[in-house]
């Protein structure tokens, strides 16, 4: 003989089980979770302060390694539209920020054609750097042109053609460039 259970929470008259939510246990956990951030929230303001009373207890003389704003700037080429893009001259940088794409051409186009045109001399010196290319050949071709003759050149000529390659192992140079 079977006895039926008096202490069971089921209800066997009904065809569904009744779903019992313990909201006294969800309150408390909601409070709990709620106490736990703004408890977090307050030590972390007040580390925050500690850190900031620190920084101005320990902070000294302006760092005398930080670097200036030109030597910040990344290397060389950089961006058009980019902080600090330009080109060095002789009389100073060429600012060419937010200016057309061929703005550097342009640019060194004209002191290229400046400096073939004139040639270059040293600021302090007044030593020529550079001739203008007629100039150049002229002095060129006005002075004995020196150039090498006989076996030694014929043997230097050789040697020049000479390359290292797998065959001598990569000691010596062993095939000749055609």
């Amino acid at each position: 003989m079977s006895k039926k259970h008096v202490n069971t929470p089921a209800d066997f008259d009904k065809g569904y089980e009744e779903n019992e939510i313990g909201l006294k246990g969800i309150v408390y956990f909601g409070i709990g979770l709620f106490l736990l951030i703004v408890i977090t929230f307050g030590l972390m303001w007040a580390f925050l302060g500690t850190m900031r009373d620190y920084a101005t207890e320990t902070a000294g003389p302006a760092n005398p390694m930080r670097l200036p704003d030109k030597d910040r700037l990344p290397a060389e080429p950089r961006l058009q539209a980019a902080p600090g893009f330009g080109v060095d001259s002789e009389n100073g940088r060429v600012n060419l920020e937010l200016r057309a794409p061929q703005s550097e051409y342009w640019e060194l186009q004209k002191q290229w054609d400046e400096l073939w045109a004139k040639g270059q001399k040293d600021a302090k010196t007044g030593t020529v750097i550079s001739l203008p290319i007629d100039e150049a050949k002229k002095k060129f071709l006005a002075g004995p042109i020196k150039a090498r003759t006989g076996a030694d050149a014929e043997k230097f000529l050789k040697e020049s053609r000479m390359f290292v390659s797998d065959a001598g192992a990569g000691r010596t140079a062993s095939e000749t460039q055609r």
